[in-house]
């Protein structure tokens, strides 16, 4: 027979186990807050609390990296206030009576101070995560802004002299390379200054719920197009000087779209993954119909 008491037991099974589907049950019941402010017979810990504990390894591992693992451990706690807004709507918190958030268990601790505990690893591994990753884009960001900056400088068949003025001024080529180069100027030094941001980020727990994905998605997508663009501006180059000689431009080119291919099979599955945990269609559906009925 269905009451309280089995529904409590199902729930927190399905926060433990991290069953998003089974959870999202819970909005169809008459009495939610009832079952969520019920404690556990065997210890004063109510829903929130088991919501503080870390999910198990075998859950964590299905989610990449450690950055979007604790990610998700905070969307299962945190709460959006409307659920329109294209951020996952955050589940146990919006369902939780406000005493039960500072209600603390038999250990003296309320939920949020369980969370912090528990996820002080995974936290950490998320911060390096982050900041690795962060690193290694700043490198590469620092370098195709370098490179393309001298480029501006040292313009493909130089100046005329008695003007001085680009020789390849009127050539719709050379316009298609100084475009290119721009974008990618200005594409290089966004990603910089975005990875810039994240490893000068405070990295609380909240942070990792959209501001840091928010930005590492940001970077990642200004650093695709500025190698994209470096690589176009390198063809226009290669057209420009050789146009008469297909058997070098057509190789050229071919061989300078293998770092963009790279660049998308290496690190746009990640850049997806990214979007879809902080903007995609929530895994919690806020369902109000009574199912028992």
């Amino acid at each position: 027979m269905w009451d309280a008491n089995l529904a409590r037991k199902i729930f927190e099974s399905a926060i433990r186990n991290r069953e998003a589907k089974v959870f999202s049950l819970i909005y169809g019941l008459d009495n939610k807050q009832t079952i969520t402010n019920m404690s556990n017979s065997n210890s004063t810990d109510s829903l929130l609390h088991v919501t503080g504990y870390i999910a198990n390894s075998k859950k964590l591992n299905i989610i990449a990296g450690g950055a979007l693992q604790m990610q998700s451990e905070m969307q299962w706690y945190k709460v959006t206030i409307n659920f329109d807004i294209l951020i996952f709507p955050l589940a146990v918190e919006k369902i939780t009576p406000e005493g039960v958030q500072t209600h603390s268990n038999d250990r003296h601790k309320r939920a949020s101070e369980v969370f912090t505990e528990d996820h002080k690893v995974l936290k950490i591994a998320g911060e390096n995560w982050m900041k690795n990753t962060s690193s290694s884009c700043t490198v590469v960001g620092a370098l195709i802004f370098t490179i393309m900056f001298t480029a501006t400088f040292t313009l493909p068949g130089g100046n005329k002299q008695d003007t001085g003025f680009p020789t390849f001024l009127d050539k719709r080529l050379f316009k298609f390379f100084i475009i290119s180069d721009a974008i990618s100027l200005f594409s290089s030094t966004t990603s910089v200054l975005t990875f810039l941001g994240i490893l000068t980020s405070r990295y609380a727990e909240e942070d990792f719920l959209t501001s840091l994905p928010t930005k590492m998605m940001l970077g990642l997508s200004t650093l695709f197009i500025s190698i994209a663009a470096m690589m176009t501006a390198f063809c226009a180059v290669i057209a420009l000087l050789f146009q008469s000689q297909l058997w070098i431009v057509v190789p050229t080119i071919l061989l300078a779209s293998i770092p963009v291919i790279l660049f998308v099979g290496l690190q746009f599955p990640l850049l997806v993954e990214i979007f879809i945990s902080t903007y995609g269609r929530s895994i919690f559906h806020s369902n109000d119909k009574n199912w028992l009925a």
